[in-house]
């Protein structure tokens, strides 16, 4: 895991997130890194209109964190514009230090014990199909907060009970054998944890994990419940090259995972990893050809690809290509 050094001058409490310095402390001594200029297949629509402040207000009335603001999401005002919003759980301070990562870092508060009953509250306000519940790392507890997890999972089955569950987890690492299994007897209907780049990059990109630990985390979700579906992602254009991808894919469907996401890579501040190069639109279409044809039941590997990125409708599209598969389609 990276080093977090917080000063003695800025204690949590007094923090200011919207400050690059204290957002990134780990970050602050680091030099500038240049990256290429966006193509024009990147640049996307700045947030506006009805829905997107709808979805803003129901957020904030709830105090609820979402990944779509702390990471800096590109997407954010399609998915706000019409209701969806990714829920980050756990608070808005992580415990590890990746390179390309905008949320900030450090000593997170407490558990908000009353959370999970506030994301259930947005799920039914929002008239959600399908939500996509995510969080920092919590490596400060000592289940990582598995059991959070479960509660907030267990609260919407209650609240809307119609909605499908998605859940973009961290890794576990620290944490004694048996917590995974927390997490995955609450039955999400999706199970993703992603791998985020290949293994040769790990040092550099994802310090604080560790891939095959990553890997087996997945595998594990489909021993224990088969009936979940697993999903994973990785970003390109951080210095991997196209084998390494096929062998991400490889080592993917050897975990039986059954949904894949790529998407593009982009830098958020100067102080966070470079962006190597801009993949074209149609090396993206190439390798969804090629994980389809490995086995993936479910694909979506575009620029702006994200984790929850039409999570909803992707989620149907993947539940209909099980059926086919069974031969019930």
């Amino acid at each position: 895991m990276a080093d977090i050094r917080i000063p003695e001058s800025a204690p949590e409490s007094a923090r200011d997130l919207k400050d690059r310095a204290q957002r990134h402390p780990e970050k602050a001594h680091r030099g500038d890194n240049a990256s290429p200029k966006k193509p024009s297949w990147i640049r996307v629509k700045a947030p506006s209109g009805g829905g997107y402040a709808e979805t803003k207000r129901i957020m904030r009335e709830n105090r609820l964190s979402t990944v779509c603001e702390e990471a800096g999401c590109p997407n954010v005002g399609e998915c706000w514009s019409q209701g969806h919003a990714t829920m980050m759980i756990m608070g808005e301070i992580c415990t590890r230090g990746c390179t390309f990562c905008n949320v900030a870092t450090g000593r997170p508060d407490a558990l908000d014990a009353f959370e999970p009953a506030r994301v259930a509250v947005a799920v039914e306000k929002l008239g959600l199909k399908h939500v996509v519940i995510t969080s920092v790392d919590r490596d400060d507890l000592e289940d990582g907060g598995a059991e959070h997890f479960a509660q907030t999972i267990r609260a919407i089955r209650r609240k809307a009970p119609g909605t499908t569950i998605e859940i973009l987890t961290p890794d576990f690492l620290k944490c004694a054998p048996g917590t995974l299994e927390v997490v995955i007897d609450a039955k999400p209907d999706v199970f993703n944890h992603n791998l985020e780049t290949v293994p040769g990059l790990y040092p550099e990109v994802r310090p604080g994990a560790r891939y095959y630990h990553s890997l087996r985390l997945l595998e594990r979700v489909k021993e224990r419940d088969p009936a979940t579906f697993t999903k994973s992602g990785i970003m390109v254009g951080l210095g991997e090259t196209r084998a390494q991808v096929m062998q991400v894919m490889d080592d993917m469907r050897c975990a039986g995972i059954d949904f894949l996401t790529i998407g593009q890579y982009l830098q958020p501040t100067p102080k966070h990893h470079a962006v190597d190069r801009y993949v074209t639109p149609e090396e993206f279409k190439a390798y969804e050809q090629a994980a389809y044809a490995k086995g993936f039941l479910m694909v979506s590997a575009t620029p702006l690809t994200r984790s929850s990125y039409h999570a909803g409708a992707d989620f149907e599209r993947l539940r209909e290509a099980r059926l086919r598969q069974l031969g019930q389609g």
